[in-house]
C-alpha cells in the first residue's frame, strides 16, 4: 500500500537530542515514522571551525515521515521541542515526497530500552 502526498521533515542536531525529540514525537503526536541517524560535521560558524582544520564535531540526523496536512505542525513541534532557536541548536528542513510505502508495527510490542 502507498500513501500521496507527504513531506519529509529532516533535522541535524548536536549529539543527544534526537533520541529525545523522537520519544516526544510517539508519546505525544503518535508519530512512529522517524528514524534516528548520527554522523560527523563541522559548522561554518561553531567554536570548532576556528581551532584548525580536519576537526569535527558528532551529529545526530532526525528524520519524520508525515503528511502534508500535519506538516507544518509537526515541523514547529520539532523546532520547539529540539531547541533550533538556541545558538548552534541544529538546523530543520522540509521536502517534498510523491508516494511513501505504509507500515505499521504490531500492538503489543514493548518500548526498547
Amino acid at each position: 500500500m502507498f500513501i500521496n502526498n507527504q513531506k519529509l521533515i529532516t533535522c541535524i542536531l548536536p549529539k543527544g537530542i534526537c533520541f529525545d525529540v523522537e520519544k516526544s514525537l510517539k508519546e505525544e503526536k503518535g508519530i512512529l515514522t522517524a528514524n534516528v541517524k548520527t554522523a560527523r560535521g563541522l559548522g561554518k560558524l561553531t567554536p570548532l571551525a576556528y581551532r584548525g582544520v580536519g576537526e569535527q564535531t558528532e551529529k545526530e540526523i532526525l528524520t519524520v515521515t508525515v503528511s502534508s496536512e500535519d506538516a507544518d505542525e509537526i515541523f514547529g513541534f520539532i523546532y520547539d521541542e529540539a531547541g533550533i532557536n538556541k545558538p548552534h541548536g541544529g538546523l530543520i528542513y522540509m521536502s517534498n515526497i510523491d508516494v511513501v510505502s505504509a507500515y505499521s508495527l504490531p500492538e503489543d510490542l514493548p518500548d526498547e530500552v
